[in-house]
């Protein structure tokens, strides 16, 4: 029986976790497109954030060569970027165990969906079994930070929100029974945030994240493809 984490991996020298550190306010996803020889494609979903600060950060990540924007829905913009550096330059000053990483592209295990933070990256994925996940997990906690979110069985019922990690259901539970979601607020958001005792940034990020997911469990399924 297979098992789903949710999970966030501590590495600053991830691809466009400068990007995500200049426009926190953005919320980016990330994933890799294959058929473009030994550099893989970045494919990145930004949702939120100002168009021009999220362009100027790409422009200036010291990890992208050359970006495209592939088109926009409502506010999220879909872009294609050239890496500027192989492999072992983007993580080989972190990482020691390069083969390793290699390794884990071999594992029993699909990351069905990538978030870019200012510290690294926030991870779901699908994994055949227990020894998987553990090689998986025990690789990060040797070379950068690991931090388990969730881990549930795959034959486990989804519920609705099921996506949101434990820090984002915490946030908008709380933020909601304080009132901050009413019309008008019964609640600020620094009120909120010291009830979490996390910064006002942090929560205002933690939101977004925990928006953005459920709007993909929802209405994002119901929206026409982008323009190519």
């Amino acid at each position: 029986m297979g098992l789903i984490a949710e999970f966030q991996i501590y590495c600053d020298a991830l691809p466009l976790v400068s990007v995500a550190e200049t426009v926190p306010e953005a919320s980016i996803a990330f994933s890799l497109q294959y058929n473009h020889g030994r550099r893989p494609l970045f494919i990145v979903t930004v949702t939120g954030g100002s168009k021009q600060a999220v362009e100027r950060a790409l422009t200036n990540a010291y990890d992208v060569q050359e970006w495209t924007r592939i088109g926009t829905a409502g506010d999220t913009r879909r872009y294609q970027a050239v890496p500027a550096l192989s492999f072992e330059e983007q993580l080989g000053d972190q990482i020691d165990d390069l083969d390793g990483l290699e390794a884990l592209a071999t594992a029993d295990a699909i990351i069905e969906r990538i978030t870019v933070t200012a510290d690294g990256w926030e991870q779901m994925g699908w994994f055949a079994d227990r020894a998987a996940f553990t090689e998986f997990a025990s690789f990060w906690q040797r070379n950068a930070g690991f931090e388990l979110e969730r881990l549930t069985r795959d034959s486990e019922p989804k519920q609705p929100g099921n996506g949101l990690t434990d820090r984002q259901l915490e946030a908008l539970r709380t933020a909601y029974e304080r009132g901050y979601f009413e019309i008008p607020r019964r609640t600020s958001l620094d009120a909120v945030a010291q009830e979490l005792n996390i910064s006002a940034s942090s929560l205002s990020e933690r939101l977004r994240r925990a928006q953005t997911q459920l709007i993909q469990e929802t209405v994002a399924t119901l929206w026409p493809p982008l323009p190519e």
